[in-house]
């Protein structure tokens, strides 16, 4: 099969093409031929050497979620048959024509989603509702502020706010204000002309927000605690702004708020799969009512994605890049 096999580290040039052997699947998994696949931020820190594989194999090919079809079975699954569309979220492996995945950590693809945009769905979805639900604590009526609300992760975080009946400030560049308005973001902060923690200030009557989803970091820590209300949580996800700062402890006490860092890829499969048998419950529904969907920005064959994965690293994208693999 066709795959994306890293050997070297840098730009785009060394995500060169390579014949390797489909992948083996065990007795609890499902052999994938794999539709689509789409870019994450953690795709281009492990092609620069900076975020390797947690679980790696004998051949490193990037690639964190996928679209496709049930190719094959192992003799002990239950959940799946050859033929079955799915979708899910894997540490790596992505960047290839099939893939192999435990058949718990499989997800159904909503009804009014087809195969090729699914692609677009898990990793970032799954991500903010984790960060946002499941260790924010965010419910109805409360507050969320989002950075970086045009990313994939921001598009699907201000969704799921308001799908679920919360209020979302989120923070952009100039060119995608309106992008994020149209999401339903209720405050858009343009970061580069406006403080958005004088907005946030001013949009909660100085409580401040119960949740912050930051994927920047940095010096953004700061003036998180700044905006953080009583009790409140931030959920660290990223690091884009920077992974070392200095940082006023004190200011977090009185507020008796906490910091949580979490990441996705490297969690244990028993948590994956629980994660995943979650969402399908609870969230996939909302992409059948419309509440949700995916939010495609550009979509490039297989032979392009080096240029895609430039496309990303000059962060021009509102939402997601998708990667066609198959047709």
């Amino acid at each position: 099969m066709q795959a994306i096999v890293l050997r070297g580290y840098g730009d785009p040039s060394v995500l060169q093409f390579e014949n390797i052997p489909s992948p083996q699947y065990g007795r609890d998994e499902i052999l994938v031929d794999v539709r689509a696949t789409s870019l994450n931020r953690a795709d281009l820190l492990q092609r620069m050497g900076f975020y390797p594989d947690p679980f790696p194999s004998t051949v490193e090919v990037p690639g964190m979620e996928f679209s496709g079809r049930v190719a094959a079975v192992g003799d002990r699954v239950k959940l799946w048959s050859v033929g079955d569309e799915v979708m899910g979220i894997v540490s790596g492996g992505a960047y290839a024509e099939q893939l192999a995945v435990h058949e718990r950590q499989a997800m159904r693809i909503p009804h009014n989603v087809s195969l090729a945009n699914a692609a677009a769905i898990p990793e970032v979805f799954i991500t903010a509702w984790d960060a946002l639900v499941l260790q924010g604590g965010l419910t109805s009526g409360r507050w969320a502020l989002v950075h970086a609300g045009a990313s994939g992760v921001g598009t699907a975080a201000v969704q799921i706010c308001k799908a679920m009946g919360a209020r979302v400030i989120a923070t952009c560049s100039t060119a995608k204000v309106d992008a994020v308005k149209a999401l339903g973001a209720d405050v858009v902060v343009d970061y580069t002309s406006q403080d958005f923690v004088e907005t946030v200030k001013q949009a909660t009557n100085g409580k401040g927000v119960d949740v912050i989803l930051d994927v920047i970091g940095g010096e953004y820590l700061d003036r998180n605690v700044a905006c953080i209300a009583v009790r409140g949580r931030i959920v660290q996800v990223g690091v884009m702004g920077g992974g070392n700062t200095a940082f006023n402890l004190g200011a977090l006490m009185p507020k008796r708020a906490s910091l949580t860092g979490t990441v996705l890829r490297a969690r244990p499969l028993e948590e994956k799969i629980a994660l995943s048998q979650r969402f399908s419950r609870e969230i996939t529904p909302l992409f059948e009512s419309g509440l949700l969907q995916p939010v495609i920005d550009r979509r490039y064959p297989f032979t392009a994605i080096a240029e895609a994965h430039a496309f990303m690293g000059a962060n021009g994208n509102v939402g997601k890049i998708v990667i066609d693999i198959a047709g």
